[in-house]
């Protein structure tokens, strides 16, 4: 519900979402590489938003015309990561919660959504198993890719998957990208020794999987 427009409510308003924005900014910052410019508007972020709102006060117009302006934020930022655009809507959030009047709903939303963010992101949550490997093979295009290395793959490898094929050199050689776990770790090089058997010893890389997708 919306309160009364006097300095003390404004003043209380703003000070909850300064304070539930800082614990915003702390929960994002933990186990976290970031930098101060993000951080600030994290903390932000909540007394903006909660102003924006306590001036609308139920103004369908003037509500209209605020949506439109934040949409335009889109078009002027770079794309974040899965985990940067997750806290902008919490931020978000509890700024809309505030400027509605309800701050204990905006507490408790925060210390809630702020104690899974940690559990999930501070923890091996969703990990990917630190077995698998990412494989990238060159041969010449006049191999037949198809059953190349399956004996090989038999023999040092639990499981291994074909994810997709890349031409190179202006189609003179082609790329292999697999997904695999090996066996035994420490076989590792006499796996790829035998790959540069058949392959001609052209390039073979051998490494664990990028976690650099998480970007939306």
């Amino acid at each position: 519900m919306f309160g009364e427009f006097t300095l003390v409510t404004t003043l209380l308003y703003m000070g909850v979402s300064l304070g539930l924005g800082y614990l915003i900014a702390r929960c994002y910052m933990f186990g976290s590489n970031y930098n101060k410019s993000f951080v600030a508007t994290l903390a932000l972020l909540p007394a903006i938003v909660s102003a924006v709102i306590f001036i609308v006060n139920g103004n369908l117009g003037t509500g209209v015309a605020v949506m439109g302006a934040f949409s335009l934020v889109r078009f002027r930022s770079i794309p974040g990561t899965a985990k940067e655009i997750a806290f902008i809507f919490f931020s978000m959030a509890v700024g809309l919660a505030t400027g509605m009047g309800y701050l204990l709903y905006a507490i408790v939303f925060t210390v809630v959504v702020g104690g899974a963010s940690l559990l999930y992101f501070q923890t091996s949550f969703g990990e990917q198993s630190s077995a698998m490997k990412q494989l990238k093979v060159t041969i010449p295009e006049n191999l037949d890719y198809n059953d190349l290395f399956d004996d090989l793959f038999a023999e040092f490898t639990d499981s291994h998957t074909l994810m997709k094929v890349k031409t190179t050199n202006m189609g003179s050689l082609y790329q292999l990208h697999y997904n695999i776990v090996l066996s035994d770790e420490k076989r590792e090089k006499e796996f790829i020794d035998q790959i540069r058997c058949r392959n001609g010893n052209l390039d073979i890389i051998c490494g664990h999987m990028s976690a650099s997708s998480d970007v939306l």
